[in-house]
């Protein structure tokens, strides 16, 4: 089994196309895996359970590998690296606030609940929330693609529950990333990390992109998470000889 150095968790089967361009880019500089989970539509939702499949994955590997993770995706990396922290290297999470159960489906069933409109007519609302302005033609295939993620990704929210979950603390070197026009996780979710940073861990917003900004600028998101990687010998160095930093 060959051990990657990064590991990129996949919970939205739907959602993995707007990886891509930023998993080519990161693959010219580490080796990169990308674990996926899939949930047939008889399968109960359950966080749990995805959490025990990445163990039995992660428990295979000879050393320790960076996870990240996008969304509802970095929602399982965080809780992961919270219950493993001897099995993640560091951690990196894409548009995950603080409260880390905020995702773009939490936004939707609140549409919902508040607006007398059709399903269809929020998505497309979402589509402009996430994506920025786009044709008619865009529109559309976008609004097929969350319909998809509603029905297949590992989000925990409902119709008539949202999930919460309060702010979680890592050990690991963490790396926490956002869209600087992102209305699902904005300002206040992102900057409210920084009261659980230790030193070392970085917090880096993508100046004019929403949601899926590692999508829109793959290879700003690319830069800064290499930059990163690249920073935690010397922060182990700089920790050794200075516990205080600790």
């Amino acid at each position: 089994m060959v051990v990657p150095d990064v590991l990129w968790l996949s919970a939205s089967p739907s959602l993995k196309r707007f990886d891509q361009p930023l998993l080519k880019l990161l693959s010219r500089q580490v080796t990169i895996a990308q674990w996926e989970y899939y949930q047939t539509p008889d399968e109960a939702c359950s966080l749990e359970i995805a959490l025990v499949l990445l163990h039995d994955y992660l428990k295979a590997c000879a050393h320790p590998v960076h996870l990240c993770g996008h969304g509802i995706s970095g929602l399982v990396a965080l809780l992961y690296a919270q219950r493993h922290p001897e099995r993640v290297k560091s951690l990196v999470l894409l548009s995950v606030g603080v409260h880390p159960a905020v995702d773009w489906q939490a936004h939707y069933y609140m549409h919902r609940q508040l607006l007398s409109c059709s399903q269809s007519m929020i998505l497309a609302q979402m589509v402009t929330n996430l994506f920025g302005p786009q044709s008619h033609a865009t529109t559309r295939e976008l609004v097929k693609i969350l319909e998809q993620d509603l029905e297949s990704s590992l989000s925990p929210h409902t119709l008539f529950r949202r999930i919460s979950i309060p702010p979680i603390s890592v050990k690991m070197p963490l790396m926490v990333c956002g869209g600087g026009a992102d209305m699902v996780v904005d300002r206040n979710q992102l900057q409210g990390w920084r009261e659980w940073q230790k030193v070392g861990d970085r917090l880096w917003s993508c100046p004019d992109a929403g949601y899926f900004f590692h999508f829109v600028q793959p290879d700003k998101v690319a830069q800064a998470l290499s930059d990163f990687w690249l920073s935690l010998p010397a922060l182990a160095q700089q920790t050794e000889s200075n516990p205080q930093l600790t």
